[in-house]
């Protein structure tokens, strides 16, 4: 089991930034995919960022250069910086990890969410 917390929400103005934090513990591996997600109201969740197993990373074009992902190297914590912030940004995120422990890969875990809201 993986348990993952993310900290870092809030309230910030239009063209300002936050950066989001995600503490992951438990039976964490060096081999992993580690993502954040957001859900706006009444929509969807969706990808945000993704750091894959051989460190590319990807990012939708709502993103793409505003926001960075970042992770140390045991995986045992990711960050999401958002710069330049909309209004349209606001949702709930979320962290995401999946880890490779040298056989199969684990399932999806997923943290409680935290709440970002952009003011106009």
């Amino acid at each position: 089991q993986v348990q993952l917390v993310e900290s870092g929400g809030g309230l910030v103005q239009a063209g300002g930034s936050l950066r989001l934090s995600c503490a992951a513990s438990g039976s964490i591996t060096s081999i992993a995919v580690m993502s954040w997600y957001r859900q706006p109201p009444g929509e969807q969740r969706e990808l945000v960022a993704r750091i894959n197993v051989d460190g590319s990373i990807n990012y939708p074009a709502s993103v793409e250069g505003r926001f960075t992902i970042s992770t140390d190297n045991a995986k045992t914590a990711m960050y999401l910086e958002m710069n330049s912030l909309k209004p349209e940004d606001t949702a709930v995120y979320y962290c995401s990890s999946r880890y490779f422990d040298g056989r199969n890969w684990g399932p999806d875990y997923w943290g409680q969410g935290t709440q970002v809201t952009v003011s106009s």
